[in-house]
């Protein structure tokens, strides 16, 4: 009877966020047991008790004990150019209202003076986080409905309600698009903001085998984002509705390794005031993805055993896929027949 009682108290315990969030897409997502990362008997996203040899999330050497900050950032043609994402570790982006796209971008390694325009923050964003621990997280509003799920989440909460004068408008550009933030300003009022973890990406050589590819094109229903491999950078430069994608600090957006993760994409119970509803895009389970570097595509498997634990990729021959030391894209697009009406 008393292990009976442990084991309930446990079940409870690990419930009690897990049912919040599946709740937001109107069902549950199972989750298999956790895996150890490739290459370590540790646990996907269990913190390190000494700062790593090279950042977890570029491969470099650089901000290796820096807090982790999470910003909502508009990607709409009245948004761009954007500006600070070439300061990004990593850039997600995922599909919102209406079939078009929107980035939450993750910073640790270099935090750059000015960051925007900020948006609004959407359902799957508290899905992905999880894998980072408790980082801050900027953004500039939600819909109401969420804001309990935003309190329960573990994170610092630093958006526009909170973060007074670290958000301010910027002349020579309309509303809502105008609104940008100082990303120092807002980690000064997260300082305990979690560090870099282990979130799954390996960085080393590139893995034998893949095949040679100029470039790749990710679709959404109302929206395409193009990545062309640039043997001069040495890195993907994106362009977005056939329009090169350029940064507001001047070159073009792009990263050293871009991720294709196919993902189930269905409706939440949120929608937006136009009713369109905000899809629920599942980053948990396993699945298929291209990953992209040094202008060789490398078709892979994902797998993100549960939110807590970060994505691993492995190759057809079961071995882990390295990236290319320097910015990921996370390009999250819907697996099957979208379900967004």
């Amino acid at each position: 009877m008393q292990i009976a009682s442990r084991r309930v108290t446990a079940v409870v315990g690990i419930a009690v966020f897990g049912g919040a969030l599946a709740a937001c897409g109107g069902g549950s997502e199972k989750a298999p047991p956790p895996v150890a990362a490739a290459g370590t008997s540790t646990p996907i996203g269990t913190p390190t008790p000494t700062a790593p040899t090279t950042h977890p999330f570029t491969g470099g050497t650089t901000g290796l004990t820096n807090p982790v900050l999470a910003v909502k950032i508009d990607n709409t043609r009245p948004a761009h150019p954007q500006q600070g994402l070439r300061s990004a570790d990593i850039v997600y982006v995922e599909q919102v209202e209406g079939g078009e796209t929107r980035i939450m971008a993750i910073f640790s390694s270099k935090i750059p003076a000015k960051l925007g325009p900020v948006r609004s923050a959407r359902v799957s964003d508290l899905h992905i986080l999880r894998q980072y621990g408790k980082p801050a997280f900027a953004f500039s509003g939600v819909q109401s409905k969420m804001k309990p799920y935003i309190r329960r989440a573990p994170l610092y909460d630093i958006s526009q309600d909170n973060g007074g004068s670290s958000y301010f408008r910027v002349g020579g550009r309309s509303a809502p698009y105008n609104l940008f933030t100082s990303p120092k300003a807002l980690l000064a009022q997260a300082p305990k903001a979690t560090g870099p973890r282990d979130i799954g990406f390996r960085f080393g050589d590139a893995p034998a085998g893949g095949r040679p590819l100029k470039s790749f094109t990710a679709k959404w229903p109302a929206e395409r984002m193009t990545f062309t491999w640039s043997a001069k950078e040495k890195r993907w430069l994106s362009a977005h509705n056939g329009t090169p994608n350029t940064a507001a600090e001047g070159g073009l957006l792009g990263g050293q390794t871009v991720v294709i993760q196919y993902a189930k994409t269905e409706r939440s119970q949120f929608h937006d005031f136009l009713g369109s509803y905000t899809p629920l895009i599942h980053t948990t389970g396993t699945g298929k993805a291209l990953v992209l570097r040094d202008g060789k595509a490398y078709d892979t498997t994902w797998s993100r055993p549960s939110e807590d634990k970060g994505t691993t990729f492995t190759t057809a021959d079961g071995k882990p896929m390295t990236f290319a030391a320097g910015q990921v894209w996370m390009v999250l697009v819907n697996d099957g027949k979208p379900h967004i009406p």
